[in-house]
């Protein structure tokens, strides 16, 4: 079998994605998606999802058209071997987050055509599942933090939608690494406002996008701590594990970092020091399903727990997620993004289903999933983010 093309998709629901209900600070879909497809002699075809992010989609994708050449007439049986090559061989040992986006993309689609290959399952081909379904949490839901919004978007999420956790960051921009007290506190406030909201039996996640400096995530760490949230994810930069560790020592409540963390050499450390009690990678930017497989491994002779990061698509990303989820022994909870859940459905075949918050591992071979390419919009989206502090 050898890989006869290799086609990249950039897409995003165009003007159907422009949400009303959102505040005009995230009312766009928030970035495109980026899908691989690579077809084979054999008829068979495999789809990838790389993580993109705003305005970095050309870096990504000209990771994968530079790589394209080294894939014609490739076996995607050597997985493995692609791995080696394009880390030690294309990027000389020197990759960063885009490449690591490519290869993510790519690789995760190789496991697609080995899963149908086989007439398989992933996660047959990885040792076999280890549970038959997957716990997830809803991020995407908070359309503002206004407290009257905050409440109505949380109850729709628990009572019609069944979901038993939910994410959110509950900052305003712009980010500052030393806001002063008042925006901490206005921050408690809200996750006061969704724990009053939600009762105690659901699980609040609260996420800080690496924004604050250590003695501010201890202050606001410590204002949270009566409300019991489940985790604090990336109070400080990724880089700073000692700054980070500084945050984990002073609370009960799980710290957890990985999202902007790539391949294992980079969650070496995190594991080696116990900076955090559970790690976030992201199967779409660290390297794909074995890699991800590799630092799960690692992570579980330091008792540290898994959730793997997924601001990517509902189908093909959630997918490859949910495979590798499935089989991890150190696994706790997955990340469902609900506002770009109705896309990835018009967009995606066999998209999977969740209910009371759990998906059912698909039996289908692959990762039981595959793009609808007619269905693929794509406009440019001229919207911006805050920049600097400047107002």
């Amino acid at each position: 079998m050898k890989i006869t093309n290799v086609e990249i998709f950039i897409t995003n629901p165009g003007m159907d994605g422009l949400d009303e209900s959102f505040s005009e600070s995230i009312k766009f879909f928030g970035k495109n998606l980026i899908f691989v497809k690579i077809d084979t002699d054999i008829g068979i075809t495999g789809w990838g999802e790389c993580y993109s992010q705003s305005d970095r989609d050309t870096q990504i994708t000209s990771h994968v058209e530079k790589i394209k050449k080294y894939l014609i007439d490739y076996n995607p049986l050597n997985i493995r071997n692609f791995i080696l090559g394009a880390q030690r061989d294309f990027s000389n040992k020197r990759p960063s987050m885009d490449f690591w986006c490519a290869v993510s993309g790519i690789e995760i689609a190789m496991w697609d055509i080995i899963g149908k290959y086989y007439e398989q399952p992933v996660y047959n081909l990885l040792g076999g599942k280890i549970r038959e379904k997957i716990k997830v949490y809803a991020n995407g839901w908070a359309t503002s933090l206004e407290e009257e919004d905050l409440s109505k978007n949380a109850l729709e999420m628990v009572n019609n939608r069944g979901f038993k956790a939910l994410k959110f960051d509950p900052f305003t921009g712009p980010w500052e690494d030393w806001p002063e007290n008042e925006i901490l506190f206005e921050a408690s406030k809200r996750v006061e406002v969704v724990r009053e909201t939600v009762g105690p039996e659901i699980d609040i996640l609260i996420e800080v996008h690496r924004r604050l400096s250590v003695s501010k995530a201890q202050i606001f760490t410590k204002s949270i701590e009566k409300y019991k949230p489940f985790w604090i994810e990336e109070p400080c930069i990724s880089e700073n594990l000692d700054g980070i560790k500084e945050v984990k020592n002073i609370t009960t409540i799980p710290i957890v970092t990985g999202e902007a963390l790539y391949s294992r050499n980079m969650f070496k450390d995190v594991c080696k020091n116990r900076s955090v009690d559970i790690i976030n990678p992201d199967i779409c930017n660290t390297g794909g399903i074995l890699e991800l497989i590799l630092i799960a491994s690692m992570a579980e002779t330091f008792s540290i727990g898994v959730s793997p990061h997924g601001w990517n698509s509902t189908g093909v990303g959630a997918s490859a997620a949910l495979s590798v989820s499935s089989v991890i022994n150190n696994f706790i909870i997955y990340e469902y993004m609900v506002h770009v859940e109705e896309f990835s459905k018009k967009i995606t075949k066999n998209h999977p289903i969740v209910e009371d918050s759990y998906i059912q591992i698909s039996d289908l071979p692959g990762l039981g999933t595959e793009i609808i390419e007619e269905n693929l919009t794509y406009i440019e989206n001229n919207s911006k983010r805050d920049f600097g502090n400047f107002i």
